[in-house]
Protein backbone atom coordinates (compact mmCIF):
# COMPACT_ATOMS: atom_id res chain seq x y z
CA UNK A 1 0.00 0.00 0.00
CA UNK A 2 2.83 2.41 0.75
CA UNK A 3 4.54 1.78 -2.59
CA UNK A 4 6.48 4.50 -4.35
CA UNK A 5 6.61 6.90 -1.42
CA UNK A 6 9.79 8.62 -2.53
CA UNK A 7 11.43 9.57 -5.79
CA UNK A 8 10.82 11.90 -8.68
CA UNK A 9 7.13 12.65 -9.05
CA UNK A 10 5.09 14.12 -11.86
CA UNK A 11 5.09 17.53 -10.23
CA UNK A 12 1.38 17.36 -9.41
CA UNK A 13 0.50 19.25 -6.25
CA UNK A 14 -2.23 18.33 -3.78
CA UNK A 15 -4.98 21.01 -3.79
CA UNK A 16 -5.00 21.30 0.02
CA UNK A 17 -1.58 22.85 0.50
CA UNK A 18 -1.86 23.06 4.28
CA UNK A 19 -2.98 20.12 6.38
CA UNK A 20 -4.13 20.68 9.97
CA UNK A 21 -1.88 23.72 10.15
CA UNK A 22 0.97 21.29 10.71
CA UNK A 23 2.05 20.05 7.28
CA UNK A 24 2.72 21.92 4.08
CA UNK A 25 2.12 19.61 1.15
CA UNK A 26 4.21 19.63 -2.01
CA UNK A 27 4.83 17.58 -5.11
CA UNK A 28 3.38 14.20 -5.98
CA UNK A 29 5.84 11.41 -5.27
CA UNK A 30 3.91 8.41 -6.53
CA UNK A 31 0.80 6.29 -6.51
CA UNK A 32 -0.31 3.63 -4.07
CA UNK A 33 -3.07 1.03 -4.13
CA UNK A 34 -5.62 3.40 -2.59
CA UNK A 35 -4.36 6.90 -3.27
CA UNK A 36 -1.49 9.24 -3.98
CA UNK A 37 1.63 10.02 -1.98
CA UNK A 38 3.01 13.53 -1.63
CA UNK A 39 6.11 15.11 -0.24
CA UNK A 40 5.31 17.34 2.73
CA UNK A 41 7.07 19.42 5.35
CA UNK A 42 6.29 19.74 9.03
CA UNK A 43 5.99 23.51 9.38
CA UNK A 44 7.02 23.42 13.04
CA UNK A 45 10.14 21.30 12.74
CA UNK A 46 10.99 21.57 9.05
CA UNK A 47 11.12 17.77 8.85
CA UNK A 48 10.30 16.23 5.48
CA UNK A 49 7.63 13.52 5.47
CA UNK A 50 5.60 11.51 2.99
CA UNK A 51 1.81 11.86 3.20
CA UNK A 52 -0.55 9.42 1.58
CA UNK A 53 -4.00 10.77 0.73
CA UNK A 54 -6.76 8.16 0.65
CA UNK A 55 -10.37 8.68 -0.38
CA UNK A 56 -12.78 7.33 2.23
CA UNK A 57 -15.41 6.71 -0.42
CA UNK A 58 -13.01 4.66 -2.54
CA UNK A 59 -11.95 2.56 0.44
CA UNK A 60 -15.53 1.92 1.56
CA UNK A 61 -16.86 1.10 -1.92
CA UNK A 62 -13.91 -1.17 -2.60
CA UNK A 63 -14.46 -3.07 0.64
CA UNK A 64 -10.98 -2.20 1.91
CA UNK A 65 -11.84 -0.85 5.36
CA UNK A 66 -10.61 -3.95 7.23
CA UNK A 67 -7.50 -4.01 5.04
CA UNK A 68 -6.50 -0.45 5.96
CA UNK A 69 -7.36 -0.87 9.63
CA UNK A 70 -5.17 -3.98 9.80
CA UNK A 71 -2.28 -2.22 8.09
CA UNK A 72 -2.50 0.71 10.49
CA UNK A 73 -2.66 -1.68 13.41
CA UNK A 74 0.46 -3.46 12.14
CA UNK A 75 2.47 -0.35 11.34
CA UNK A 76 1.86 1.27 14.73
CA UNK A 77 3.58 -1.75 16.35
CA UNK A 78 6.75 -1.53 14.28
CA UNK A 79 9.54 0.79 15.39
CA UNK A 80 12.77 -0.40 13.81
CA UNK A 81 15.60 1.51 12.08
CA UNK A 82 15.05 -0.46 8.88
CA UNK A 83 11.26 -0.16 8.70
CA UNK A 84 9.37 2.88 7.40
CA UNK A 85 7.75 4.63 10.35
CA UNK A 86 4.14 5.74 10.43
CA UNK A 87 4.02 8.95 12.45
CA UNK A 88 0.33 9.73 12.64
CA UNK A 89 -3.06 9.53 10.94
CA UNK A 90 -5.09 12.62 10.05
CA UNK A 91 -8.62 12.79 8.70
CA UNK A 92 -11.19 15.12 7.18
CA UNK A 93 -14.74 14.34 6.08
CA UNK A 94 -13.61 12.92 2.74
CA UNK A 95 -9.94 11.99 3.13
CA UNK A 96 -7.61 10.01 5.36
CA UNK A 97 -3.97 11.06 5.49
CA UNK A 98 -1.13 8.80 6.55
CA UNK A 99 1.96 10.71 7.66
CA UNK A 100 5.07 8.58 7.16
CA UNK A 101 8.81 8.71 7.22
CA UNK A 102 10.22 10.06 3.96
CA UNK A 103 12.68 7.80 2.14
CA UNK A 104 14.65 10.26 0.01
CA UNK A 105 16.70 7.58 -1.75
CA UNK A 106 13.71 6.02 -3.50
CA UNK A 107 13.13 2.34 -4.21
CA UNK A 108 15.90 -0.24 -4.09
CA UNK A 109 14.37 -1.60 -7.28
CA UNK A 110 15.29 1.57 -9.17
CA UNK A 111 18.93 1.11 -8.18
CA UNK A 112 19.28 -2.58 -9.02
CA UNK A 113 17.37 -2.06 -12.29
CA UNK A 114 20.40 -0.08 -13.49
CA UNK A 115 22.69 -3.04 -12.92
CA UNK A 116 23.61 -5.73 -10.40
CA UNK A 117 25.24 -4.82 -7.11
CA UNK A 118 28.69 -5.83 -5.96
CA UNK A 119 28.95 -8.66 -3.45
CA UNK A 120 29.66 -6.23 -0.62
CA UNK A 121 26.75 -3.95 -1.48
CA UNK A 122 24.40 -6.92 -1.84
CA UNK A 123 25.51 -8.13 1.57
CA UNK A 124 25.07 -4.66 3.10
CA UNK A 125 21.44 -4.40 2.06
CA UNK A 126 20.74 -8.01 2.99
CA UNK A 127 22.16 -7.25 6.44
CA UNK A 128 19.61 -4.42 6.68
CA UNK A 129 16.72 -6.54 5.44
CA UNK A 130 17.07 -9.63 7.62
CA UNK A 131 17.05 -7.86 11.02
CA UNK A 132 13.95 -5.90 9.95
CA UNK A 133 12.11 -9.06 8.90
CA UNK A 134 13.27 -10.85 12.01
CA UNK A 135 11.92 -7.97 14.10
CA UNK A 136 8.54 -8.16 12.33
CA UNK A 137 8.31 -11.88 13.02
CA UNK A 138 9.14 -11.32 16.68
CA UNK A 139 6.07 -9.05 16.77
CA UNK A 140 3.91 -11.68 15.08
CA UNK A 141 3.86 -9.85 11.74
CA UNK A 142 4.56 -11.58 8.41
CA UNK A 143 5.07 -9.24 5.45
CA UNK A 144 4.20 -11.66 2.59
CA UNK A 145 5.12 -9.22 -0.18
CA UNK A 146 8.82 -8.55 0.19
CA UNK A 147 10.42 -7.35 -3.05
CA UNK A 148 12.84 -4.57 -4.13
CA UNK A 149 9.92 -2.26 -4.97
CA UNK A 150 8.90 -2.37 -1.29
CA UNK A 151 12.41 -1.71 0.00
CA UNK A 152 13.23 1.99 0.20
CA UNK A 153 16.42 3.92 0.87
CA UNK A 154 16.88 6.93 3.13
CA UNK A 155 19.25 9.83 2.54
CA UNK A 156 22.13 7.78 3.97
CA UNK A 157 21.32 4.84 1.67
CA UNK A 158 20.03 2.70 4.52
CA UNK A 159 17.33 0.22 3.62
CA UNK A 160 13.75 0.65 4.90
CA UNK A 161 11.04 -1.99 4.56
CA UNK A 162 7.66 -0.58 3.51
CA UNK A 163 4.23 -1.61 2.21
CA UNK A 164 2.58 -3.78 4.86
CA UNK A 165 -0.69 -3.92 2.92
CA UNK A 166 -0.55 -7.70 2.46
CA UNK A 167 0.92 -8.44 5.87
CA UNK A 168 -0.60 -11.06 8.13
CA UNK A 169 -0.61 -11.32 11.91
CA UNK A 170 -0.75 -14.36 14.15
CA UNK A 171 -4.48 -13.88 14.71
CA UNK A 172 -5.03 -14.86 11.07
CA UNK A 173 -3.38 -18.25 11.51
CA UNK A 174 -5.93 -21.05 11.27
CA UNK A 175 -6.22 -23.98 13.70
CA UNK A 176 -3.85 -26.01 11.50
CA UNK A 177 -1.13 -23.48 12.39
CA UNK A 178 -0.93 -22.08 8.88
CA UNK A 179 -1.95 -19.08 6.80
CA UNK A 180 -4.13 -19.74 3.77
CA UNK A 181 -4.58 -16.42 1.96
CA UNK A 182 -3.03 -16.47 -1.51
CA UNK A 183 -1.05 -13.28 -1.97
CA UNK A 184 2.28 -11.85 -3.03
CA UNK A 185 3.97 -10.85 -6.27
CA UNK A 186 4.29 -13.80 -8.73
CA UNK A 187 8.08 -13.76 -9.19
CA UNK A 188 8.65 -13.61 -5.41
CA UNK A 189 5.95 -16.01 -4.24
CA UNK A 190 7.04 -19.14 -2.35
CA UNK A 191 6.28 -22.60 -3.81
CA UNK A 192 4.20 -23.67 -0.81
CA UNK A 193 1.76 -20.81 -1.48
CA UNK A 194 1.21 -22.24 -4.95
CA UNK A 195 0.40 -25.62 -3.41
CA UNK A 196 -2.65 -24.03 -1.72
CA UNK A 197 -2.32 -26.23 1.36
CA UNK A 198 -1.51 -23.51 3.85
CA UNK A 199 1.89 -22.09 4.69
CA UNK A 200 4.10 -20.67 7.42
CA UNK A 201 4.30 -16.88 7.06
CA UNK A 202 7.87 -16.76 8.40
CA UNK A 203 9.12 -19.31 5.86
CA UNK A 204 7.40 -17.47 3.02
CA UNK A 205 9.20 -14.25 3.96
CA UNK A 206 12.52 -16.10 4.03
CA UNK A 207 11.91 -17.34 0.48
CA UNK A 208 11.18 -13.78 -0.70
CA UNK A 209 14.39 -12.59 0.99
CA UNK A 210 16.21 -15.24 -1.03
CA UNK A 211 14.74 -13.95 -4.30
CA UNK A 212 15.72 -10.40 -3.33
CA UNK A 213 19.31 -11.42 -2.56
CA UNK A 214 19.50 -13.29 -5.87
CA UNK A 215 18.32 -10.15 -7.71
CA UNK A 216 20.86 -7.92 -5.95
CA UNK A 217 23.70 -10.25 -6.93
CA UNK A 218 22.52 -11.20 -10.41
CA UNK A 219 20.65 -8.14 -11.62
CA UNK A 220 17.75 -10.32 -12.77
CA UNK A 221 15.13 -12.66 -11.28
CA UNK A 222 15.89 -16.33 -10.50
CA UNK A 223 12.44 -17.31 -11.78
CA UNK A 224 11.11 -15.51 -14.83
CA UNK A 225 8.76 -16.37 -17.68
CA UNK A 226 6.19 -14.43 -19.69
CA UNK A 227 3.75 -17.29 -19.20
CA UNK A 228 2.47 -17.17 -15.63
CA UNK A 229 1.87 -20.92 -15.37
CA UNK A 230 5.36 -21.63 -16.71
CA UNK A 231 6.74 -19.20 -14.11
CA UNK A 232 4.88 -21.00 -11.34
CA UNK A 233 6.20 -24.38 -12.52
CA UNK A 234 9.77 -23.08 -12.31
CA UNK A 235 9.17 -21.76 -8.81
CA UNK A 236 7.48 -24.95 -7.64
CA UNK A 237 10.37 -27.05 -8.96
CA UNK A 238 13.05 -24.60 -7.86
CA UNK A 239 14.50 -24.29 -11.37
CA UNK A 240 17.11 -21.53 -11.43
CA UNK A 241 20.79 -21.04 -12.20
CA UNK A 242 23.39 -18.88 -10.49
CA UNK A 243 25.29 -16.37 -12.64
CA UNK A 244 28.93 -17.35 -13.10
CA UNK A 245 30.20 -14.55 -10.85
CA UNK A 246 28.32 -15.79 -7.77
CA UNK A 247 30.82 -16.54 -4.96
CA UNK A 248 30.55 -20.12 -3.58
CA UNK A 249 29.62 -18.92 -0.07
CA UNK A 250 26.81 -16.80 -1.46
CA UNK A 251 25.62 -19.63 -3.69
CA UNK A 252 25.39 -21.92 -0.66
CA UNK A 253 23.30 -19.38 1.25
CA UNK A 254 21.02 -18.76 -1.73
CA UNK A 255 20.49 -22.50 -2.15
CA UNK A 256 19.25 -22.71 1.41
CA UNK A 257 17.09 -19.60 1.04
CA UNK A 258 15.49 -20.89 -2.18
CA UNK A 259 14.91 -24.40 -0.85
CA UNK A 260 11.49 -25.45 -2.18
CA UNK A 261 10.90 -27.52 0.96
CA UNK A 262 9.83 -25.07 3.70
CA UNK A 263 10.71 -27.62 6.38
CA UNK A 264 14.39 -27.62 5.45
CA UNK A 265 14.62 -24.00 4.29
CA UNK A 266 17.06 -21.89 6.29
CA UNK A 267 15.59 -19.89 9.18
CA UNK A 268 16.23 -16.25 10.03
CA UNK A 269 18.26 -17.27 13.08
CA UNK A 270 20.41 -19.48 10.89
CA UNK A 271 20.87 -16.71 8.34
CA UNK A 272 22.42 -14.33 10.88
CA UNK A 273 24.93 -17.06 11.77
CA UNK A 274 25.81 -17.84 8.15
CA UNK A 275 29.50 -17.11 7.35
CA UNK A 276 28.67 -15.07 4.23
CA UNK A 277 26.09 -12.99 6.07
CA UNK A 278 28.25 -12.43 9.15
CA UNK A 279 31.14 -10.81 7.31
CA UNK A 280 31.37 -7.24 8.61
CA UNK A 281 27.93 -7.51 10.19
CA UNK A 282 27.15 -5.25 13.11
CA UNK A 283 23.87 -5.90 14.83
CA UNK A 284 21.69 -2.81 14.79
CA UNK A 285 21.01 -1.54 18.28
CA UNK A 286 18.04 0.66 18.96
CA UNK A 287 15.65 1.56 21.73
CA UNK A 288 11.92 1.43 21.18
CA UNK A 289 10.33 4.45 22.79
CA UNK A 290 6.60 4.34 23.36
CA UNK A 291 6.00 7.00 25.99
CA UNK A 292 2.27 6.37 25.97
CA UNK A 293 2.74 2.64 26.54
CA UNK A 294 4.64 3.01 29.78
CA UNK A 295 2.87 1.96 32.96
CA UNK A 296 2.99 4.11 36.07
CA UNK A 297 3.46 1.56 38.83
CA UNK A 298 2.61 4.07 41.55
CA UNK A 299 -1.00 4.68 40.60
CA UNK A 300 -1.78 1.86 38.22
CA UNK A 301 -2.33 4.15 35.22
CA UNK A 302 -2.92 2.23 32.03
CA UNK A 303 -1.28 4.00 29.12
CA UNK A 304 -2.36 2.97 25.64
CA UNK A 305 -0.66 3.69 22.35
CA UNK A 306 -2.33 6.45 20.35
CA UNK A 307 -2.94 4.03 17.50
CA UNK A 308 -4.84 1.75 19.88
CA UNK A 309 -7.30 4.63 20.08
CA UNK A 310 -7.63 4.54 16.31
CA UNK A 311 -8.99 1.00 16.48
CA UNK A 312 -12.15 1.95 18.35
CA UNK A 313 -12.59 5.67 18.88
CA UNK A 314 -15.07 7.66 16.72
CA UNK A 315 -13.52 10.90 15.53
CA UNK A 316 -9.92 9.96 16.28
CA UNK A 317 -10.08 6.57 14.69
CA UNK A 318 -10.56 4.46 11.63
CA UNK A 319 -13.81 3.03 12.97
CA UNK A 320 -15.21 6.54 13.21
CA UNK A 321 -13.74 7.43 9.85
CA UNK A 322 -15.77 4.80 8.03
CA UNK A 323 -19.05 4.85 9.96
CA UNK A 324 -21.70 7.41 10.74
CA UNK A 325 -21.22 8.35 14.37
CA UNK A 326 -24.90 9.38 14.58
CA UNK A 327 -26.15 6.05 13.27
CA UNK A 328 -28.76 4.46 15.47
CA UNK A 329 -27.15 1.09 14.83
CA UNK A 330 -24.00 2.26 16.58
CA UNK A 331 -24.55 1.92 20.33
CA UNK A 332 -20.87 2.40 21.22
CA UNK A 333 -19.05 5.69 21.68
CA UNK A 334 -15.62 6.85 22.70
CA UNK A 335 -14.56 10.34 23.72
CA UNK A 336 -11.43 11.95 25.09
CA UNK A 337 -11.25 14.05 28.24
CA UNK A 338 -8.62 16.15 29.99
CA UNK A 339 -10.15 15.37 33.38
CA UNK A 340 -8.75 12.68 35.67
CA UNK A 341 -10.35 9.19 35.50
CA UNK A 342 -11.78 9.65 38.98
CA UNK A 343 -13.35 12.98 38.05
CA UNK A 344 -14.82 11.55 34.83
CA UNK A 345 -16.50 8.69 36.69
CA UNK A 346 -17.74 11.04 39.41
CA UNK A 347 -19.38 13.45 36.95
CA UNK A 348 -20.97 10.72 34.83
CA UNK A 349 -22.37 9.02 37.90
CA UNK A 350 -23.78 12.32 39.20
CA UNK A 351 -25.40 13.04 35.82
CA UNK A 352 -26.88 9.54 35.50
CA UNK A 353 -28.53 9.65 38.92
CA UNK A 354 -30.61 12.65 37.83
CA UNK A 355 -32.11 10.75 34.89
CA UNK A 356 -35.38 8.93 35.51
CA UNK A 357 -35.19 5.11 35.37
CA UNK A 358 -31.38 5.12 35.33
CA UNK A 359 -29.41 3.71 38.25
CA UNK A 360 -25.80 2.79 39.03
CA UNK A 361 -25.66 -0.99 39.11
CA UNK A 362 -25.14 -2.18 42.66
CA UNK A 363 -21.76 -3.73 43.28
CA UNK A 364 -20.70 -3.22 39.67
CA UNK A 365 -18.73 0.01 39.94
CA UNK A 366 -15.13 -0.62 38.87
CA UNK A 367 -12.03 1.38 39.82
CA UNK A 368 -12.07 3.28 36.54
CA UNK A 369 -15.40 2.18 35.21
CA UNK A 370 -19.10 2.37 35.81
CA UNK A 371 -22.16 0.30 34.94
CA UNK A 372 -25.56 1.97 34.56
CA UNK A 373 -28.78 0.00 34.33
CA UNK A 374 -32.42 0.70 33.61
CA UNK A 375 -34.51 0.16 36.74
CA UNK A 376 -36.66 -2.29 34.79
CA UNK A 377 -33.59 -4.06 33.42
CA UNK A 378 -34.32 -2.78 29.92
CA UNK A 379 -30.80 -1.53 29.23
CA UNK A 380 -27.20 -1.58 30.41
CA UNK A 381 -24.55 1.09 29.81
CA UNK A 382 -20.94 0.18 30.61
CA UNK A 383 -18.24 2.83 30.80
CA UNK A 384 -14.49 2.26 30.99
CA UNK A 385 -11.85 4.95 31.37
CA UNK A 386 -8.28 4.42 30.14
CA UNK A 387 -5.40 6.84 30.43
CA UNK A 388 -4.10 7.84 27.00
CA UNK A 389 -1.37 10.26 28.07
CA UNK A 390 -0.58 12.02 31.32
CA UNK A 391 -3.03 14.74 30.35
CA UNK A 392 -5.71 12.83 28.44
CA UNK A 393 -8.01 9.90 29.15
CA UNK A 394 -10.24 8.00 26.74
CA UNK A 395 -13.74 7.01 27.81
CA UNK A 396 -15.34 4.01 26.13
CA UNK A 397 -19.13 3.72 26.32
CA UNK A 398 -20.73 0.38 25.47
CA UNK A 399 -24.43 -0.33 25.69
CA UNK A 400 -27.03 -2.98 25.08
CA UNK A 401 -30.80 -2.69 25.20
CA UNK A 402 -33.66 -4.99 26.04
CA UNK A 403 -36.49 -2.50 25.84
CA UNK A 404 -38.31 -0.32 23.34
CA UNK A 405 -36.49 3.00 23.70
CA UNK A 406 -33.14 2.93 21.89
CA UNK A 407 -30.37 2.99 24.46
CA UNK A 408 -28.29 5.39 22.40
CA UNK A 409 -31.08 7.94 22.81
CA UNK A 410 -30.88 7.63 26.60
CA UNK A 411 -27.14 8.18 26.54
CA UNK A 412 -27.05 10.75 23.73
CA UNK A 413 -30.06 12.88 24.68
CA UNK A 414 -30.27 12.51 28.46
CA UNK A 415 -26.86 11.79 29.99
CA UNK A 416 -24.29 13.03 27.48
CA UNK A 417 -25.52 16.68 27.36
CA UNK A 418 -24.91 16.97 31.11
CA UNK A 419 -21.27 15.94 30.78
CA UNK A 420 -20.38 17.96 27.67
CA UNK A 421 -17.80 19.85 29.71
CA UNK A 422 -15.80 16.64 30.11
CA UNK A 423 -15.28 16.13 26.39
CA UNK A 424 -12.04 17.34 24.83
CA UNK A 425 -12.36 18.39 21.17
CA UNK A 426 -8.95 19.12 19.59
CA UNK A 427 -9.00 20.53 16.04
CA UNK A 428 -12.80 20.62 16.16
CA UNK A 429 -13.09 22.28 12.78
CA UNK A 430 -10.20 20.66 11.02
CA UNK A 431 -8.44 17.33 10.47
CA UNK A 432 -8.25 14.97 13.43
CA UNK A 433 -4.82 13.97 14.62
CA UNK A 434 -3.73 10.45 15.50
CA UNK A 435 -2.24 11.99 18.67
CA UNK A 436 1.26 10.57 18.26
Amino acid sequence: MWDTIAGAGSGEVLPERNLSGKYELGKLLGYGAFGKVYHARNVETGQGVAIKSVSKQKVIKGGHVAHIKREISIMRQLRHPHIIKLFEVLATKTKIYFVMELAKGGELFAKVAKGRFSEDLSRRYFQHLIPAVRYCHSRGVFHRDLKPENLLLDENWNLKVSDFGLSAVKDQIRPDGRLHTLCGTPAYVAPEILAKKGYDGAKVDVWSCGVILFVLNAGYLPFNDRNLMALYRKIYRGEFRFPKWTPPALARLLSRLLDTNPETRITLDEIVNDPWFKKGYKEVKFHEEFEDLKSDRNDGDRFINAFDLISFSPGFNLTGLFTDSDSKENSNEVFVSKESPERVIEKIEAAATTVEDVAVAGGKRKEWGLTLEGQDGNFVIELDVHRLTRNLVVVEVRSRENGVEPIHEIWKNKIRPMISGLIYRPDADGPISGLL
